[in-house]
C-alpha cells in the first residue's frame, strides 16, 4: 500500500485521486461458492453484491437480474454497458418454460450493404470497428425496462439504486480495466469525456487500485430511473447521444430509438446425456452450435479417453470446426433471413456432421465444406443467477470490442457499442474476432447482427439443472459447450470444469488455440501429428456457471477473471 501511494507522489499525478489496496484473496474462495437457497455467478464483485442485496430487499430473479444488468455496466465499462445490449435466457420454474429475450443492438435506418467498402468493394475494417460509424442502435436499456415491467417485483428505481451508488462511489482499479485502457488508450483518449472519466489528468492509465467515479454515468442512471425506458431513449440522454454521433459522422438518429423493439424469441433446444439443453436462438450463433458441438461429440466415448487426451482434443476440435462452417454458412437475423433452425438441430443431420470427423488426421480449412441441409434458401460480459423457487438466468451482454467504438455521448457517461462490426462487411469478409460472414449477415437497415453470444440452461427431468455463459466474441461458444462437456461427459465438479484447460477452432483461422494451462507437451505433439495447427492463445472467456446439488446450488465465477460467486 505505501509503495503504491509513494509510486503515486513521485509521478506527480495532477489531479485528485483515491488509491485502495486491490482485494487480495485466494482465488478459488472468491470464485466459488455453495449456497442452499440463492446463488449469483458474476464478471464483477460489486455487480454480485448489488445481485445479492436485491435479494435481501425482497426482490425476485428478474429484479436481481436487472440490478446486475446496471451493476455490471457500471463495473465493467470495457465490457458492457446503457449503450450496447444483449440477450436474457429465463427458465421460470413454476410455468416449467424458457423464456427468451432478445434485446440485441440494431443497425441504424441510414445503414447500407456497402457502407463499410472503399469504391472497389474492399472491406474497411476499422470503420464498423472504431468510432461513431461503429455504432448501432442501443438496445439494454429497453430490454431491462420490458422485462422488468413483465416479471419484475420490487419497484423499478430499487434495482437500479446500486448501480447509481457504485458510479457515485466509485470502484478500485482492477487488472482487466487497466489492461483494456491501456489497449484502447490512443482511440478513448480521441474523446474528451472518456479521456475524463477514465485517465489521469496528464492522459496516464491510472494505477490499479485507483477508485474509477463516473458521475454523469450516475446522473444518467438517476433519469433512468425515474422516467423508465423514456430516460434513455428521450430527452436530453438521447438529444445527447445523437448529437454526439452525428458530430462524429454516425448515422444513429432519434428515428433509430424510436423505432426500437425488444424481441421475444423461441429457444433452440437439444438433448444431450439425459438433460434438455436451452439456448439463444438466431440472431445469435451462439446456441445452435452449442448444441451442435455437443450433439457431434455424443456418439464418441469421450469419458474413457480423459479430456486432455489427443483423441478427445481432436475430435473437439473437428466439431468445433464444423459447426462454425455452418456459422459462416446459415446463419444471421431471421427476421430477415429464414434461418433452418430444425435442420441444423436435426438428429440425422448432426449425425452425419459426426461421421464426417477423421478420427485419424485433422481436416484442412479449405478441404471441410458445409453439408447441404434440406432447406432452400464478439468483448462481452455473462451473469447467471438462480434462485430458491428453482428460476434460472443467463444474460451475456455487450457493448462489442474493449469499450466499444471508443465514443462516450456527451455529458452522458454511456460508452456507445461498436456492433457494426458484427456484420460481415461482405460476404466471407472477416470481422473483429475472426469470424467469416455470408450473405445473411450483410448489413442492412434496423436488422441485428450476428452473435456468438450463448447463454444456456438446462434442466433435467424438468427440475433446473445448470445455467452457464461467457464473454469473448466467437470463443463463447467453445467455451460454453466445454464446460458443459467437463460437467457432464467428464463429471467433474463444477469448478474444475470451468478451471479446466480449453481449446478453440473456429474453422478460419486454419488453428487449434489452447489455453493455459496448457495440454501435456507430448498431446499436443500428437495433435500437430494429427495436421492440427497448433497455437497457445488465451482465449478471454470468464464463464459464469450455477449448478442445482442436492443442497442447494453450486456457483463459480471462472478464476482466470476477476469476478464473483456467492449465495445466500
Amino acid at each position: 500500500m505505501r509503495a503504491v501511494l509513494l509510486l503515486m507522489l513521485l509521478l506527480g499525478c495532477s489531479h485528485k485521486v483515491r488509491i485502495v489496496a486491490p482485494t487480495a484473496v485466494e482465488p478459488r474462495v472468491a470464485h466459488e461458492a455453495s449456497a442452499k437457497e440463492v446463488m449469483v455467478a458474476t464478471q464483477g464483485q460489486a455487480t454480485t453484491r448489488a445481485a445479492l442485496k436485491i435479494f435481501n430487499q425482497g426482490g425476485n430473479i428478474i429484479d436481481a437480474f436487472v440490478a446486475a444488468s446496471f451493476a455490471i455496466s457500471v463495473e465493467r465499462p470495457h465490457s458492457t454497458g446503457i449503450g450496447g445490449g444483449g440477450f436474457l435466457l429465463y427458465f421460470a420454474k413454476e410455468e416449467n418454460k424458457v423464456y427468451a429475450f432478445d434485446f440485441r443492438e440494431v443497425a441504424p435506418l441510414l445503414a447500407t450493404s456497402n457502407m463499410y467498402l472503399t469504391k472497389k468493394g474492399d472491406p474497411q475494417p476499422l470503420l464498423s470497428q472504431e468510432g461513431a460509424l461503429a455504432v448501432a442502435t442501443p438496445g439494454l436499456v429497453k430490454g431491462l425496462y420490458e422485462i422488468h415491467g413483465r416479471f419484475g417485483k420490487l419497484p423499478w428505481k430499487d434495482t437500479i439504486r446500486p448501480a447509481i451508488e457504485l458510479a457515485r462511489n466509485g470502484f478500485p482499479l482492477y487488472e482487466q480495466l487497466q489492461e483494456a485502457l491501456t489497449d484502447r488508450r490512443s482511440l478513448l483518449q480521441m474523446d474528451p469525456e472518456a479521456k475524463k472519466t477514465f485517465f489521469t489528468q496528464d492522459g496516464r492509465v491510472p494505477l490499479l487500485g485507483t477508485i474509477i467515479y463516473q458521475e454523469n454515468l450516475a446522473k444518467t442512471l438517476e433519469l433512468i430511473a425515474d422516467k423508465g425506458e423514456e430516460g434513455f431513449y428521450k430527452g436530453k440522454v438521447a438529444d445527447a447521444i445523437i448529437k454526439t454521433v452525428k458530430k462524429k459522422r454516425g448515422l444513429l438518429t432519434h428515428k433509430d430509438f424510436k423505432a426500437y423493439e425488444v424481441k421475444e424469441r423461441e429457444p433452440v433446444t437439444g438433448a444431450y446425456k439425459g438433460l434438455k439443453i436451452f439456448s439463444m436462438p438466431p440472431p445469435s450463433s451462439g446456441g445452435i452450435h452449442v448444441i451442435q458441438i455437443l450433439k457431434m461429440l455424443e456418439p464418441h466415448d469421450l469419458k474413457d479417453k480423459g479430456p486432455q487426451s489427443t483423441e478427445a482434443v481432436h475430435l473437439t476440435a473437428m466439431a468445433m470446426q464444423r459447426a462454425f462452417i455452418d456459422r459462416a454458412n446459415y446463419l444471421g437475423d431471421p427476421d430477415f433471413n429464414p434461418v433452418p433452425v430444425k435442420e441444423l438441430l436435426n438428429e440425422k443431420y448432426l449425425k452425419k456432421l459426426s461421421r464426417s470427423i477423421d478420427v485419424e488426421k485433422a481436416t484442412p480449412a479449405d478441404k471441410v465444406k458445409a453439408i447441404p441441409l434440406p432447406y432452400e434458401s464478439s468483448d462481452t460480459v455473462h451473469f447467471s443467477i438462480a434462485d430458491k423457487e428453482g428460476n434460472l438466468v443467463a444474460s451475456t451482454q455487450t457493448i462489442n470490442g474493449w469499450f466499444g467504438s471508443g465514443v462516450m455521448a456527451q455529458g452522458t457517461g454511456i460508452v456507445l457499442n461498436n456492433e457494426m462490426d458484427d456484420f460481415a462487411q461482405k460476404a466471407g469478409a472477416q470481422n473483429l474476432f475472426g469470424a467469416v460472414g455470408g450473405r445473411n449477415n450483410l448489413v442492412q437497415p434496423r436488422k441485428r447482427p450476428l452473435s456468438s453470444m450463448s447463454p444456456t440452461i438446462m434442466t433435467k427431468d424438468g427440475q433446473p439443472f445448470m445455467a452457464v455463459g461467457s464473454p469473448s466474441g466467437t470463443r463463447i461458444i467453445t467455451c460454453v459447450a466445454q464446460t458443459i462437456l467437463n460437467s457432464v461427459e467428464f463429471e467433474m465438479p463444477l469448478y474444475e470444469a470451468v478451471a479446466a484447460t480449453r481449446i478453440h477452432q473456429q474453422w478460419l483461422p486454419d488453428q487449434l488455440k489452447i489455453e493455459a494451462p496448457y495440454l501435456d507437451p507430448k498431446v499436443e505433439k500428437e495433435l500437430k501429428d494429427l495436421g492440427h495447427n497448433v497455437v497457445h492463445e488465451r482465449l478471454g472467456c470468464s464463464i459464469q456457471a450455477i449448478k442445482k446439488t442436492k443442497k442447494g446450488w453450486d456457483g463459480v465465477s471462472d478464476p482466470r477473471g476477476e469476478g464473483l460467486a456467492l449465495g445466500l
